[in-house]
């Protein structure tokens, strides 16, 4: 049989499970109660497959290191790590194509291509090996094969999968893709047995793929393969990646892989299949994941309840008290609080786009924030200062940059800090500060095999992210001239 790839596509925001799932840090990086994110999750299960020595995953280039923090304390095996780099979304149709493209150049175009969401959760990794199984007998016949979930329950929240004629006692020919249905017509598909719920999982041979693109999305093939020529690819010794160029990437139609061609095309067969499957999609599928206590609540965190039916409480860091509650969703961080009616958790993506529109820094950020060389949080803001607490990861450095509005004042609380400030280069110990005046080069190295940590007093006119003048960066965040 031919090679197998697994692509795990990483994208979209995770509106739903807000406040916890951001813009610059999304679902996928969402710890689950046993501490693993779902993109660990989807990463094991893609390298335990029979065969694989290769791994692609398509991301957003602004969480490229942090998904390269996910993978590393858990990636003990030989297979090989490639990444194709987003500057921003366009849908899966263009991640796939780019992924198909780079497969066929690289490794052949009979390459089997398996296509994972990054933030679903599948707890029958056996069955889900058996489903790639025959997933991959079909795509050698010419098929391309998505997988469709049992129906358990008459759900309003997924699309649907109606099966056609049987192609083999594993597989059928997809009748057709149904969208979202109301209530009624869900009961009605749960009791026919004809539907299956669409999980958004692929398998395809790279040629069959390429193949119907080009017959039913051509434009789609052009755009991507235009911007593949213009991207760069940067190797290292873990990894290689291919980041694609902005320019040409805004060209690229904005459009799912379903409705580009899947909908279209007469090559596609369904693999039913039950697999402990969930897109965990909202705070009451996450709920699920943890054991009620004997009034029905799921609690994380420190809490204490009187009177309280039927609730999901995750406040990891504040004690939360609770009287004569029943069915909400109380979800607490340091920066926001969520307080929502746990039959309507799907809306909580109204709040999240409502702080979108206002530009609000809870739409897009956490207090505290993963960067490349480590992150920061921040303790306290008010008009004119900002106070960091900085944790630089070993062998990390910031970039050497400046700013135009804002003086820094940097303590070293513990380990070693290799210090710029304007001409000079020195060393900090613990309790050991610098100045850095507005307009001042500066940058801040860790040459110590232990965590940086400083505190940064920032005071000035200005104290916003955006303000920040980058020379050289390590992690390549110099933008071109």
């Amino acid at each position: 049989m031919s090679t197998l790839i697994p692509c795990i596509i990483a994208g979209g925001a995770g509106t739903r499970l807000w406040p916890v799932s951001r813009e610059a840090m999304p679902k996928p990086f969402m710890r689950l109660p046993d501490g693993e994110s779902l993109l660990q999750k989807t990463f094991m299960r893609a390298i335990e497959l029979p065969g694989v020595q290769q791994l692609l995953t398509v991301t957003n280039r602004d969480v490229f290191f942090r998904t390269l923090d996910d993978y590393r304390p858990i990636n003990d095996s030989d297979v090989a790590l490639e990444f194709i780099l987003e500057p921003f979304g366009r849908n899966t149709a263009p991640a796939i194509a780019a992924a198909a493209l780079q497969i066929a150049e690289r490794y052949g175009a009979e390459t089997h291509l398996l296509v994972l969401p990054a933030d679903h959760l599948i707890t029958d990794v056996a069955a889900f090996k058996q489903a790639v199984e025959y997933a991959r007998q079909l795509a050698d016949q010419g098929w391309l094969v998505t997988f469709g979930i049992l129906p358990t329950r008459a759900e309003t929240g997924f699309g649907y999968i109606e099966k056609g004629p049987a192609l083999s006692s594993n597989g059928f020919e997809v009748a057709r893709f149904v969208e979202k249905p109301d209530a009624t017509t869900a009961q009605r598909f749960l009791e026919g047995g004809q539907h299956l719920w669409n999980s958004g999982m692929f398998c395809m041979r790279v040629d069959s793929l390429l193949q119907e693109l080009n017959k039913h999305a051509p434009h789609i093939v052009s755009a991507v393969s235009h911007c593949l020529v213009n991207s760069q690819i940067f190797g290292g010794q873990q990894h290689r990646h291919l980041e694609l160029d902005s320019q040409t990437f805004a060209l690229v139609p904005d459009i799912s892989l379903d409705y580009a061609l899947m909908e279209c095309s007469k090559k596609v067969a369904v693999v039913p299949c039950q697999l402990g499957w969930s897109d965990i999609g909202s705070w009451q599928a996450v709920s699920d994941l943890s054991p009620a206590d004997a009034n029905g609540n799921h609690c994380t965190g420190e809490s204490v309840l009187h009177d309280v039916h039927n609730c999901y409480i995750d406040s990891p860091t504040r004690l939360v008290g609770g009287v004569g509650l029943n069915k909400l969703i109380i979800i607490d961080t340091p920066d926001a609080l969520l307080v929502a009616d746990a039959t309507r958790t799907q809306d909580v993506k109204y709040i999240a786009q409502a702080l979108k529109q206002q530009g609000h820094d809870a739409y897009r950020l956490h207090r505290t924030v993963i960067r490349p060389w480590g992150s920061y949080t921040v303790l306290e803001e008010g008009p004119g200062f900002k106070l960091k607490r900085i944790v630089v990861k070993p062998q990390g450095a910031l970039s050497l940059q400046l700013h135009r509005h804002r003086s820094e004042h940097w303590i070293v609380v513990s380990g070693t800090a290799q210090v710029t400030n304007g001409d000079q280069a020195f060393v900090l110990g613990c309790n050991e500060s610098t100045f850095i005046k507005p307009g001042r080069q500066h940058r801040l190295v860790n040459p110590a095999d232990v965590d940086l940590v400083i505190i940064e007093v920032q005071c000035g006119e200005y104290v916003g992210e955006d303000d920040i003048v980058r020379f050289t960066d390590r992690y390549g965040r110099v933008e071109k001239p």
